[in-house]
């Protein structure tokens, strides 16, 4: 077994909402900036934290998820990412012990130290009390450093600071600032492409960002390789288009590169405003916003046209959540304006004004069994019947309908081709 050694942190806190993106963006620029080469995780089934990771620490950002991703596949990634890396910065998700796998049983598993960001805009020594218990909850868990979020001051800071237990070894704070916060809508942050001034954002944030950590002295965690086994080339040849612009963007990293490791040939079009597809083989359709572009969907007759043509040459086509909205009859967005879509699969749907849907679920397809997630604030109406149902992480209620019509695979679930590449290889093969 090989091993590689690099400076780690997980970045994490008590709940959601306590800024977690905005500081863990903010580090990494600020290593960044000082020279170092920093690569940022994201814990769990995210797509919208990776976007503004990305641009933060100008690398890729995949996912680290015990069950979706599995332990092998996530100490894999970590060990390739330490061979060229200064800092590895793994930003948690919900609250540090929240679900189950939590982001400190991921801690935990990959030894990882662990820095806790707090909102503490409405608070004083009680900073202390919250950070003792999130250091003591699990003593096995190491507990590295604490920052306070939406500080008002240096003042506010030196409070914080001095409520401390004293196995905390750094303690660091972010201002309170408007130029700072990054904005949300119904499914988290904006995408980072929508965010005009995300650049600035990033950088007054790092420059604002009070916390002086020497990667010298912080210790370096030890990854170990996990054996793995060389994808067969099952989609050699194969050219896979793949829809890809503000309407369409929750894409994995780690499905991209799926499909590249099994041979295919990656082609990106816009259904918003491409006239037709490229040469392909196959299409992916993955979710993202269509409700927010009904207009420039509907209005886009060659487009659809051209999806329909695809579907009727017995072509494969992989629809996941957004994806799938856009080849339903109808799709009815928040204000109720009602737009055609491309009317591949029978159905309407329609965004309710809270979450219908959320979890990890997997699905025994006859292509095999893929793991994967559902989120999403729409429900359909007039569905066809389903081929199977996904089984939710949890057991229980049934997980999503997955629908099948020739070569066309349709649901709300997101599948994370990794963990089972050869049924992603089926699914798209010609």
């Amino acid at each position: 077994m090989t091993i590689r050694r690099c400076p780690a942190l997980l970045v994490s806190a008590p709940a959601s909402g306590q800024g977690k993106t905005t500081v863990t963006a903010a580090l990494a620029r600020q290593y960044c900036n000082q020279g170092h080469r920093v690569r940022v995780f994201k814990t769990g089934p995210d797509f919208l934290d990776p976007m503004i990771l990305e641009h933060a620490s100008g690398q890729p950002v995949y996912q680290l998820d015990l069950w979706m991703c599995g332990e092998a596949h996530c100490r894999e990634l970590l060990y390739q990412t330490a061979g060229d890396a200064d800092l590895i910065l793994v930003e948690g998700v919900m609250g540090l012990f929240d679900g189950t796998p939590s982001s400190a049983d991921l801690a935990e598993k990959f030894n990882l130290p662990v820095l806790a960001v707090i909102d503490a805009g409405a608070m004083a020594q009680t900073f202390g009390a919250i950070v003792h218990g999130l250091a003591s909850y699990r003593p096995q868990l190491r507990l590295h450093g604490a920052i306070g979020n939406r500080v008002a001051g240096d003042g506010h800071a030196a409070l914080l600071a001095e409520s401390l237990p004293p196995s905390v070894v750094t303690f660091g704070h972010l201002v309170r600032d408007a130029d700072i916060a990054l904005p949300e809508r119904h499914l988290g942050l904006l995408q980072a492409a929508e965010i005009g001034d995300l650049e600035t954002r990033i950088q007054f944030a790092s420059e604002r960002l009070q916390f002086n950590l020497d990667l010298a002295a912080l210790t370096p965690v030890t990854f170990a390789s996990s054996a793995t086994t060389p994808l067969p080339r099952a989609l050699a040849g194969v050219r896979i288009g793949i829809a890809r612009d503000a309407a369409f963007s929750f894409i994995y990293r780690a499905n991209l590169d799926v499909l590249e490791y099994l041979g295919a040939q990656l082609a990106y079009f816009s259904p918003l405003t491409d006239q037709q597809l490229p040469e392909v083989d196959s299409l992916w359709l993955p979710g993202g916003y269509p409700e927010l572009h009904l207009h420039t969907l509907a209005v886009n007759g060659a487009m659809k046209q051209a999806l329909r043509a695809h579907h009727a040459r017995g072509k494969p086509i992989v629809a996941e959540c957004g994806g799938m909205l856009a080849l339903l009859q109808t799709l009815t967005g928040a204000n109720n304006q009602r737009a055609e879509m491309a009317g591949l699969l029978p159905g309407h749907g329609i965004m309710q004004p809270r979450l219908s849907a959320i979890g990890s679920q997997s699905v025994a397809l006859p292509e095999g069994e893929v793991r994967g997630h559902t989120f999403h604030y729409s429900r359909m109406e007039a569905a066809p019947a389903p081929l199977t149902h996904g089984a939710t992480q949890r057991g229980g209620t049934p997980g999503e309908a997955v629908y099948r019509d020739g070569r066309l695979h349709a649901s709300y679930l997101h599948l994370y081709f990794p963990s089972n590449p050869q049924a992603i290889a089926r699914l798209f093969a010609p």
